[in-house]
């Protein structure tokens, strides 16, 4: 596999990768920090059509190749999310691979999967983030769907698939959900408001269900004393579906032990977004978090709004996309970040036609970063693109806690 030149001069690098005789589209982000710990995200698809089995296969050797690359191994894997064009039919086929099953306690790595087609062939596409500490071997553990990265004074830890589909309503599924994350929380003496830094929630025919999912997490955060006076979580909400046809709610999300408040900033751009309790929504538009060699910046599912929470430019794809990157380039510059230090980037589309354009635009706004393109609605019919993503930029803070 041979790399493509790289975009830019940066502690933060892109790579598009020859998949050589496998019909698979590599993206990798290197970010080089002076520490020497490397981190790296890649979005890898196939762009031929097979059946669900052997686009997996494609896609893990092509993804292994991809590490070798880079003198990675599965062992700095953290987190591997999963895009599927038809999930309950496809999870046969991902619990039978290692490197796509969230419960094989051998293979030390979050495991994600969401219903969220992806650009066509692909009947799956992958996001995958990897941690390389040249003086040591990463100390991970499992316990169920939940990995657990210790990493100095501070310990990481990504939750995945959380689903409670025994109630009936978006609502109780959600609080039931957040009991079973809070329960989880309290056996490592964390809490929502105190650790959380990131969640993504998943649901199931959002045009009827997303209002139960934003009630419930209003009541909660306002018992938890999260707060417009306080803070929330960064967080998007979007249509995506579990495994579980009965679970209309599903959530991921990313927590740190040991952080400290002055490594957390919660970012606002009021020039162009307002805040989102206006509205009666209850997450952070953007979180920044600052290491001692870098600052990781987490921007919120972004679309394209005003001030006032209007949908700007109704009907119109291309410009609302536009205004989207304009918000979230407002968010990055409140961390002294810009696009360019985009590491990871997840856009969402209403309508299927949508893809190419949006690929092709994409493209030459970003060049070889890593990109992942999905169907997926919105939370109101009329915005028909969201994005999200991580920022990585370098740091000079003695104080703070090592990466």
């Amino acid at each position: 596999m041979d790399s493509a030149v790289i975009s830019r001069i940066s502690p933060l690098t892109f790579h598009r990768l020859d998949g050589g005789n496998l019909p698979v589209s590599i993206q990798i982000a290197r970010f080089q920090a002076s520490n020497g710990v490397d981190e790296y995200h890649l979005a890898a698809r196939p762009t031929e059509y097979a059946d669900m089995d052997t686009q997996l296969g494609w896609l893990f050797r092509a993804y292994r190749d991809a590490l070798d690359a880079f003198g990675l191994d599965m062992g700095t894997a953290l987190l591997r999310r999963f895009f599927c064009t038809d999930l309950p039919n496809q999870a046969a086929a991902l619990a039978s691979r290692p490197f796509s099953d969230p419960r094989d306690r051998d293979a030390l790595c979050a495991v994600s999967w969401v219903g969220q087609p992806p650009v066509p062939p692909a009947k799956v596409a992958l996001w995958a983030y990897h941690v390389r500490d040249p003086q040591s071997e990463l100390e991970k553990s499992k316990e169920g769907a939940s990995l657990t990265l210790k990493r100095g004074t501070l310990s990481h830890h990504w939750t995945t698939g959380v689903t409670e589909a025994a109630s009936e309503t978006s609502h109780e599924q959600t609080r039931r959900i957040f009991a079973r994350y809070e329960a989880f929380l309290r056996t490592r003496n964390l809490t929502l408001a105190d650790n959380v830094i990131r969640t993504w929630f998943f649901v199931r025919n959002i045009d009827a269900n997303y209002q139960g999912m934003v009630v419930a997490r209003r009541e909660l955060f306002a018992e938890r004393g999260l707060s417009a006076d306080t803070h929330f979580i960064a967080s998007t909400g979007i249509e995506g579906a579990s495994a579980d046809v009965a679970a209309k709610v599903c959530m991921d999300a990313y927590a740190i032990s040991g952080v400290r408040p002055d490594q957390i900033d919660y970012l606002e751009a009021p020039d162009h977004l307002g805040p989102t309790a206006d509205y009666g929504v209850t997450f952070e538009r953007a979180t920044a978090v600052t290491y001692r060699d870098r600052k990781h910046v987490f921007i919120s599912g972004t679309a394209s709004i005003d001030p006032r929470g209007n949908i700007l430019f109704p009907g119109d794809v291309l410009r609302q996309f536009d205004r989207a990157l304009d918000n979230v380039e407002a968010l990055l510059g409140r961390a002294g970040a810009t696009l360019e230090d985009m590491a990871s980037i997840i856009v969402y589309v209403r309508d299927p036609g949508d893809h190419a354009l949006l690929w092709r635009e994409l493209g030459e706004r970003f060049g070889d970063a890593p990109v992942v393109i999905v169907v997926a609605p919105v939370c109101r019919p009329g915005w028909l693109v969201e994005i999200e993503g991580l920022a990585i930029v370098p740091a000079f803070e003695p104080e703070m806690p090592s990466f």
